[in-house]
């Protein structure tokens, strides 16, 4: 009788919350799902999340605050204003991205004591929920966390929460006057998107995240000359319009316009390059069409490192404190609470399949052994052959070992990474029921702009065709030898704010491959979850527009000729088809759970003579 009292109440609850959020968002039309994981909103439906039966009051209240945060996105943001002024690099887009919601919830609570009430509750859970209170370095606090939280201060004139005040002081008087110049315009423009926007991507310029807006330059040149300055912006602008256009043909052909034209347009040129640029008058324009007749050699366009020195391999466990990593597992628990019924029960599945398979097998048609009486009609029908022989013996399936590659780029950020990071934990636990190994590994890069790679590039003169310039950071969640118990805390890794940023992945690939290959096991298998094309802005920036994508591409070929390993992607909301022969799309994130034990177990499912006929393959030349 308790179980549907907790059930009626918990259903109240969500209808009087759906109700409240279309009120406060003034959008009735607007559709409210609770489902596990963060809340979010999709055009015109609303996630929130999944409440539990006990509804305590701290989780009504939080769950409150997540729907009023929906609320006021919706009904005071314009998808259409904060996309005209929205950065292309990721990490300046996060920062951008959370100064609109900063703003908009500054907006809708002025006038709103209960909603105002909520958000404070919400965000201050936040903070002690990431664990601000106990961070002691500037750089441990997320750059959008901050610069979101120094502007709501700043729009409201309310202090933050005291769980981030102490870590936020490291902060102040630190971004410099041009940029506590745009939060003070944020401040004063909070109540115009548009005027926002502006202040916003100065506030980005200020701090190097992203290029300064230039709309007034062209009223300002026509302003300070008659003649001569109208036609000096003719001219600017029909040669920009020029470049622009060669540029869109030279990315078609899949290179970019700097490496065809030399040092005369290098990236970021610095002022004696623009003097030399400018005494060339009317032989600039006509330079680099005799430069673009020349084909880049191939040996130029072979992927390489412009340096190795500053890669990295490590443990999960070196990349963070004992105290941080169990509270990250503990987030993880959480998150797990929520899947475990649906994930549970294809991995139960799984695992019912597999010791079924570990069970025995049968050899036929020996000359020796037990008698095959199922093949005794044909000795009577033709009494000239042989009796036939069976033996049983154990079947070879232990001899496995499966890792699973993630992608820990920025883009998995949210409940991608947290799906994932739950798949690896399950799988691990599920696989080594059934004795089989499992590695789990992540891959992304120590910083967002190229690190020390990219520094000593420049330091060197920024020759041409550096290749990859960034530093790697290839992360070990849990060897194929470490039992799960040992090696869970770790998983909870990837839930650390800070640590997705770009993603290689060709590279990534083969340091994967070459684990497995250096494994004893006969059938090895290696599981890549990605959701998105190879990128880094640093690499990409001095390279061809394909040149990661292209490295990948001849990786998976290498790997998938060799016929060694048994290779299968996963990619989340992009198209691994066209580069993996064994690959399945998914659209959601929820889906990925099902999905990896799915795969797993039409792998298993292959017939068994296959796996024997590769490892005897494999034997062959050894007993040459």
């Amino acid at each position: 009788m308790s179980g549907s009292k907790e059930n009626s109440r918990t259903e109240d609850f969500k209808r009087a919350t759906a109700g409240a959020l279309r009120a406060v968002a003034q959008v009735p039309e607007v559709q409210v799902a609770f489902q596990p994981g963060p809340s979010g909103l999709v055009g015109k439906r609303a996630r929130l999340p999944l409440p539990t039966r006990a509804l305590p009051p701290a989780e009504m209240a939080k769950l409150r605050g997540a729907a009023d945060s929906v609320a006021l996105r919706l009904r005071h943001h314009d998808d259409a204003v904060h996309a005209a002024r929205s950065p292309g690099q990721r990490d300046a887009k996060d920062v951008y991205d959370a100064l609109e919601q900063a703003r908009v919830e500054v907006v809708g609570t002025a006038h709103m004591s209960g909603v105002a009430a909520n958000i404070r509750a919400r965000l201050s859970d936040e903070c002690e929920a990431e664990g601000y209170d106990r961070m002691t370095r500037k750089d441990q606090l997320p750059l959008p966390a901050a610069l979101s939280l120094l502007a709501r201060e700043r729009m409201s004139g309310e202090p933050v929460p005291a769980a981030a005040a102490r870590i936020l002081e490291s902060w102040r008087g630190t971004l410099g006057d041009d940029a506590e110049g745009a939060l003070s315009e944020m401040a004063s423009t909070q109540n115009d998107q548009q005027r926002f926007t502006r202040a916003a991507r100065k506030l980005l310029a200020a701090l190097n995240l992203a290029e300064a807006e230039v709309e007034a330059e062209p009223d300002d040149q026509t302003d300070e000359g008659e003649d001569g300055g109208e036609q000096a912006g003719s001219q600017d602008n029909a040669e920009q319009t020029e470049g622009d256009t060669q540029a869109d043909a030279d990315s078609m052909l899949g290179a970019q316009p700097e490496q065809m034209q030399g040092d005369a347009s290098e990236e970021e040129g610095d002022d004696a390059e623009e003097d030399a640029a400018a005494s060339e008058g009317d032989d600039r324009p006509g330079g680099p069409q005799t430069r673009r007749e020349k084909p880049v050699p191939d040996d130029h366009m072979a992927y390489r490192a412009f340096s190795r020195a500053n890669d990295e391999e490590t443990d999960a466990e070196d990349l963070c404190d004992p105290e941080e990593l169990a509270r990250l597992r503990q987030q993880l628990d959480q998150q797990l609470q929520h899947l475990q019924g649906v994930v549970s029960k294809l991995a139960n599945r799984l695992q019912r399949r597999l010791l079924a398979q570990q069970t025995r097998a049968w050899e036929f048609d020996l000359d020796e052994g037990m008698l095959d009486a199922g093949r005794l009609a044909r000795v009577i029908v033709n009494p000239m052959l042989s009796l036939s022989y069976k033996r049983e013996r154990e079947t070879d399936f232990r001899d496995t070992v499966v890792t699973l590659l993630i992608d820990n780029s920025g883009s998995m950020r949210g409940r991608p990474i947290t799906v994932a990071a739950m798949c690896g934990d399950i799988l691990a636990r599920t696989l080594e029921r059934c004795a089989v190994k499992v590695e789990v590994l992540g891959f992304t890069t120590r910083a967002w702009k190229g690190g020390h790679s990219r520094e000593r590039w420049v330091a060197e003169g920024k020759p041409r065709n550096p290749g990859r310039l960034n530093d790697l950071r290839h992360i070990i969640y849990k060897s194929a030898d470490a039992p799960w118990r040992r090696a869970r805390k770790n998983l909870g890794l990837m839930l650390r704010e800070g640590l997705l940023k770009e993603n290689i992945d060709g590279e990534a690939l083969l340091w994967a491959y070459r684990r497995l290959m250096s494994r004893p096991e006969h059938r090895r298998i290696l599981m890549v979850i990605s959701d998105g094309a190879p990128v880094d802005d640093s690499t990409l920036s001095v390279n061809p527009g394909n040149y990661l994508e292209k490295h990948l591409r001849e990786v998976i070929r290498e790997i998938e000729g060799r016929d060694a390993i048994e290779l299968i992607a996963i990619g989340i909301g992009h198209d691994v088809t066209r580069y993996y022969r064994r690959a399945v799309t998914i659209v959601d994130a929820e889906e990925l759970g099902g999905t990896v034990m799915k795969k797993l177990a039409e792998l298993f499912d292959e017939d068994a003579v296959r796996s024997w006929a590769r490892a005897a393959a494999e034997r062959a030349p050894l007993i040459a």
